[in-house]
């Protein structure tokens, strides 16, 4: 395998986008207006207030979206999806209830406005409980160009995913069969707003193409492999091309033919660029609010200490138009802010909701319901350090591409997980390779990160590039 990512993100031709509508309006493909949710919203803190609420928080939102499958030339499945909901949070003095509606009827608001009013009035007392203060509240908020609506059909759908999947068939005859192609178009609004003077909402959109295809060596006994490739992006015009991705996935499950295992040894890991973005996560966990409060985290009081190598930054930018975890304001209606998380590996910031920060004594950094838009580099990069010459600085050693499992212990660090990929020996691949466990334990795979790749990867909320550990265990033959 070669450093071919880049055409998961070639361009395909215009993918016929809807033009924004009046927030005021339903948008296209929607059943409610930034208005009625508003009003709404505003019928349910009335009603909080009126029963004895110290403070109320309610949210109301709707969600649509069109998903096709098609596997080996044949449509296999068309969804449509529709939600809506309604959530309230009250507040009595510092105790706290939750509920929750789909039917947006008036006697349906005021029953679940009540039904959490009740669970506050017998919940315990937790000090930590409550709105945000004043002063971290979002009052004015950026627009950020998340909502870019797709106006497919599901015959236009399906015949993308037949593209997507005929493309990857045609590479090679050794591309024998699929677990098929798929094409999703999802949009969603929500409005929200709080007691303590927070109001705001906005509509967002997620489109995605992927494929799976199946590969297979000739004869009786012949080797079979599976991989996949998607392309997923808020405005449907950049999303890859279907043909690209189709190819892109073939050639991978291609290249991993003739898999074996290696003896179980000691050697330095390169992770390709999509699984270095679990890394990062696993350190976004390791430093959140609760993991802290709780004293279930291996960086536990990592504060102002090195949990990288000086050569190692984190920034966290929530801005950043299109992105796909930007956010003008969090879940609770706190300001986000850019900042920089860690600095030359040390560690300058944590991940805060409210009330964690409450817990900790500290100030919410407005991260209730997750990061935005992290991305992680090293100083040493060079532009030229692609995959090809990451694979060269890994020397001989493992190049990991698939990961299975869930054997991560955040409290202790621990990491072992099944793993596939290449062997690499002088800086070339010599064989794919299964059927084999890396372990060791993320605090020293943190700090043992030695390179990261120019070839940044876009994984949801995260941006890396691939990442090389010096040293960890690979269990096999």
């Amino acid at each position: 395998m070669t450093s071919k990512t880049s055409s998961s993100t070639s361009r395909s031709k215009p993918l016929k986008p809807v033009v924004q509508q009046s927030q005021h309006a339903p948008a296209e493909g929607f059943s409610y207006s930034r208005d009625f949710f508003e009003n709404l919203v505003d019928t349910a803190l009335t009603h909080a207030k009126k029963l004895g609420a110290t403070d109320a928080a309610a949210e109301a939102s709707e969600g649509c979206g069109l998903s096709v499958s098609v596997r080996k030339g044949e449509l296999e499945n068309v969804v449509r999806n529709r939600d809506k909901s309604l959530g309230i949070t009250v507040y009595v003095g510092q105790k706290r209830g939750n509920a929750a509606t789909s039917d947006f009827s008036k006697a349906a608001i005021q029953q679940t406005v009540k039904a959490a009013y009740d669970i506050a009035r017998f919940t315990a007392e937790d000090k930590s409980s409550g709105l945000p203060a004043d002063r971290d509240i979002a009052r004015v908020h950026r627009e950020l160009n998340l909502f870019h609506p797709w106006a497919i059909t599901s015959e236009e759908a399906a015949i993308l995913a037949l593209k997507c999947e005929a493309a990857a068939l045609g590479v090679s005859r050794r591309i024998t069969n699929s677990e098929g192609a798929g094409v999703s178009a999802q949009q969603s609004h929500f409005f929200s707003a709080h007691t303590g003077g927070f109001r705001g909402g906005y509509a967002s959109s997620r489109h995605s193409i992927s494929v799976a295809p199946i590969a297979s060596s000739p004869g009786k006994n012949g080797d079979m492999q599976r991989d996949a490739w998607y392309s997923s992006m808020r405005d449907a015009q950049e999303l890859a091309s279907p043909e690209a991705v189709g190819r892109y996935a073939a050639e991978r499950a291609l290249a991993r033919l003739k898999s074996r295992k290696v003896k179980t040894c000691e050697c330095p890991v390169l992770f390709e660029s999509p699984l270095a973005a679990g890394l990062l996560g696993g350190f976004v966990q390791a430093i959140s609010g609760g993991a802290m409060y709780r004293k279930s985290t291996f960086l536990l009081d990592s504060m102002g200490k090195a949990a990288f190598p000086d050569h190692i930054d984190i920034t966290e930018d929530p801005f950043l138009h299109k992105g796909k975890g930007s956010a003008p304001f969090d879940e609770e209606g706190v300001k986000t802010h850019a900042r920089t998380v860690v600095d030359a590996g040390i560690v300058r910031g944590y991940f805060l909701s409210t009330y964690s920060a409450r817990k900790l004594g500290m100030r919410t950094t407005g991260n209730a319901g997750g990061s935005h838009n992290l991305v992680m580099s090293s100083r040493q990069t060079a532009v030229g350090d692609d995959l090809d010459a990451m694979l060269k600085k890994l020397g001989t050693g493992l190049f990991v591409t698939e990961l299975m499992g869930q054997g991560v212990n955040y409290v202790t660090g621990d990491y072992s997980r099944g793993a596939a990929g290449f062997w690499v020996e002088k800086g070339q691949i010599a064989f794919p390779v299964e059927e084999i466990t890396i372990a060791g334990n993320l605090k020293d795979m943190l700090m043992g990160i030695q390179a990261v790749g120019a070839d940044a990867y876009n994984y949801g909320a995260k941006t890396v590039g691939s990442i090389l550990v010096n040293r960890m265990k690979v269990a096999g033959s």
